[in-house]
């Protein structure tokens, strides 16, 4: 299978995610947000104005308390690892269930906080939502990321309504899903290993190590292409 490589376009589906833009240019006027797209402008105002104060390089570890403090509550982990494991999600100890969530949470959040550093010129847009209803459970958001002298990055993430809150648990970058690419990676690598736990544990370990070199180890996973 083609794997992606590590490149401001693939990066741009952890910018939709996190929502780290610096300022949104909604194709909508932006009093006319929908809930789901007015939590990611707002998400992303409170992070840019945090992020502002400090040197991410410098204070890694802060810009990650940062990041993951506006955006766990906004992503349906639960959701986005159960996933990610596929069958193996199923087959799961509440023990693993919780170990793995842990630490690929980590490993995202850890990656939005170097995103937003190197690539915080990123503009987005808004796109009207198909067939929008208030009473809808989950919507596609369609956004476009911007750079000045790129072509325009296609973005698109899923959210799920939970209660009277929106969280985003799937991302397409380009037509891409992450969570189905995400999957084949780690099943191939629970295929080769035999072992959940040899997974987890090699999640843990690498994240260690990045929270120890900074921004520079931020992407753990490549997605794989054609999932």
């Amino acid at each position: 299978m083609q794997k992606l490589t590590i490149t401001k376009t693939w990066l741009a589906w952890l910018l939709a995610l996190a929502g780290l833009m610096i300022m949104a240019e909604p194709i909508q006027a932006e009093d006319d947000l929908l809930p789901p797209q007015q939590l990611i402008k707002e998400v992303s105002d409170q992070i840019q104005r945090e992020l502002r104060r400090i040197d991410y390089k410098v204070d890694f570890k802060k810009a990650v308390e940062i990041v993951d403090k506006y955006i766990e509550p906004h992503v349906d982990f639960d959701r986005f690892a159960a996933l990610v494991l596929g069958k193996y999600w199923r087959t799961a100890t509440p023990e693993q269930r919780a170990r793995f969530k842990q630490e690929f949470k980590t490993m995202l959040i850890r990656t939005y906080a170097t995103a937003y550093g190197e690539y915080a010129d990123w503009e987005i847009r808004f796109k009207p939502i198909r067939d929008w209803n208030p009473k809808k459970k989950k919507v596609v958001v369609q956004t476009e990321f911007v750079q000045p002298g790129k072509q325009p990055a296609q973005v698109a993430f899923r959210m799920i309504r939970k209660g009277d809150e929106w969280k985003a648990y799937d991302v397409i970058i380009e037509g891409v899903d992450l969570v189905k690419n995400y999957r084949t990676t780690f099943t191939e690598e629970i295929a080769q290993t035999g072992s959940l736990d040899a997974l987890i544990e090699r999640l843990a370990q690498r994240n260690r190590e990045a929270l120890e070199k900074g921004p520079e180890a931020s992407a753990l996973v490549k997605p794989v292409a054609g999932a």
